[in-house]
Order: structure tokens, then sequence, then C-alpha cells
């Protein structure tokens, strides 16, 4: 990774919010699509946290990403081989659900055995994966039910006062649309949940 590409404020804040996730606790982040939650997606007490802040019942199983295509078959016990090129080729953001996770917190996999997975397209998601070296637990920054916030603005002060840290960077950029969400079987299946 060149260093020359990333500002000095980027480093400081994947700085901050590593040490942060070292010590279990909580980001709020901008992502490749909307402003996120995130924690260290191994750390079983983290992702409970996340559970926690949201409201949300842990039997509604969150995403993680991930820094490249090593680390999502690191985390995964075998990716499909057509997932590649639906990552490749898709003109938005796209997380996929796989079968049989590896490596991750127990009470982020669903109860079929399934986690969904993106690979950050996002510059700063990219080198913040990367250098901490675990996936990310990535949702969106609302109490669960409640919509999701087009900007950092609109974070309501229950997350704002949950979380351990804020990053401070695209804080006036308006969000990108959600990601689409593809179940890939074992078996080849290949179900579209969110276009």
């Amino acid at each position: 990774m060149k260093k020359a590409s990333v500002s000095k404020e980027m480093l400081n804040e994947i700085k901050n919010a590593i040490a942060v996730l070292e010590d279990g606790g909580l980001i709020l982040y901008p992502t490749d699509t909307v402003w996120g939650i995130g924690c260290d997606a191994t750390n079983e007490n983290a992702v409970q946290r996340v559970y926690a802040l949201k409201k949300r019942e842990d039997s509604k199983a969150l995403i993680c990403l991930v820094g490249n295509e090593a680390m999502l078959e690191k985390h995964v016990e075998k990716v499909p081989e057509v997932a590649f090129d639906l990552i490749e080729y898709s003109e938005k953001p796209m997380t996929i659900i796989y079968d049989n996770p590896k490596g991750v917190a127990k009470n982020l996999i669903a109860v079929d055995n399934t986690l969904g997975i993106r690979i950050a397209t996002d510059k700063f998601c990219q080198y913040l994966i990367t250098r901490f070296r675990k996936p990310l637990v990535s949702t969106s920054a609302n109490i669960s039910g409640a919509p999701t916030p087009k900007n950092y603005g609109e974070i309501g002060k229950s997350i704002l006062k949950g979380v351990d840290y804020a990053v401070a960077l695209h804080r006036d950029k308006n969000n990108g649309s959600p990601s689409s969400i593809i179940k890939l079987g074992n078996d080849a299946s290949v179900k579209i949940i969110r276009p």
C-alpha cells in the first residue's frame, strides 16, 4: 500500500479507530454505502454491544466488511467461484451471504450458519480493515426499524452516545445507496435478497 495516497488526516482517523476496535469498542464510520456502526467482527462482546445499541434481536444477523478477497477466503469455508464474478461485475457495492463462515464471533452468524460479507470498495474502509487485519461488523447507524440516516447529521443522539468513537471524515457527504444482497449457496444456488 502506498502511504502517499493516504492523507495524514485519514491515517490519524484509522489509528484512532483501530485503538477503539482493539479495545472491544464500537465505532461510527463512513462505509462504501451508508454510515455504519462497526466493531471487531471476531469479538463476541463487541458484537453483542452492537445488537444492544440498535435494539435489535441477535437472531437478525449483521453483515461484515473485509478488505480484500484474501480476507474473504479466510472467513468463509468455501467461496463459490461465481462470487468473484458477481463482485467484479457489480455496479454497486454487493453483500453476499455465504454458507459456513469461520473465524468470526458466533453471535454474528445466522441460525442457518450463513453470514453476509462485503468486500469494502471505499478507500477509508479498505485501509482501516487491512491495517486492523480483521473483518469489521457493519450495520446502519440507526435503531432497528428506524429509517437509515442519509448522512452523518441525521444520526440519532442515542447512536452517537452509544459508540466509543465517531470517525471525523466524510461527515458532509450524503450516503450512497445500500448494497445489493445476494445469497449464494454451496450448491450453486443464487437468491437475490435486495437488488
